[in-house]
């Protein structure tokens, strides 16, 4: 296996140099044009690092669930989980955090730089409630960078292309995952009976 160990070595691969679309997108602050794709998205992966090493979990909601709170400011409202905490855990040791939005039937992703704390101020909950039921958190992201990514990977993978979805009964289901890794101890058909109705229940 050869391996590229130098900047040198790998910018030498990837020649020709990149075009000035590819720099000149990138902003500092939330234009009108990147709020309207924050704006229609539902869904980000949140990518976060600590000690342990790096995170990346998923995070979705109603479109316009992450906040604009001003040009350099986005809030995103933490909502149930299974309280692993991994990417919270990070963002109190180390802030440096990322979002990559996704939105659905468009091939233009999102991607923005920064850091972030994790408020928990009651006012600031209180204004994210969903059914009476506000987050226990609310991560607040000050913008380094924003930019959008082209469409190639979305073409590529065909993300939104129904003929292309992938049959659920075909995949193994978390409780069979957890009943193979816990030899039957946790998880089986009774927690996949079962998950439904626990996450709607759940839901906020």
């Amino acid at each position: 296996m050869t391996i590229v160990s130098s900047l040198e070595h790998l910018e030498a691969l990837y020649q020709p140099a990149p075009a000035p679309a590819a720099m000149t997108k990138v902003a500092s602050v939330v234009t009108p044009d990147y709020r309207s794709l924050i704006e229609a998205s539902p869904f980000l992966a949140l990518a976060t690092i600590g000690p342990e090493g790096i995170d990346c979990s998923p995070r979705g909601d109603r479109p316009g669930f992450v906040r604009i709170h001003d040009e350099k400011t986005l809030m995103l409202p933490d909502r149930r989980g299974n309280n692993r905490i991994d990417s919270l855990r990070n963002i109190v040791r180390d802030p440096r955090c990322a979002f990559l939005f996704l939105i659905p039937g468009s091939g233009t992703t999102l991607r923005v730089n920064g850091r972030a704390q994790l408020s928990i101020d009651p006012a600031l909950l209180e204004s994210f409630a969903v059914e009476e039921k506000a987050p226990r958190s609310v991560l607040v992201l000050d913008i380094d960078e924003i930019y959008f990514q082209c469409a190639r990977a979305i073409i590529r993978s065909e993300l939104w292309n129904p003929e292309r979805h992938v049959d659920p009964a075909s995949l193994p289901t978390p409780g069979r995952i957890l009943a193979t890794l816990t030899e039957n101890a946790v998880g089986g058909d009774a927690y996949d009976t079962a998950w439904p109705e626990r996450a709607k229940q759940t839901m906020w």
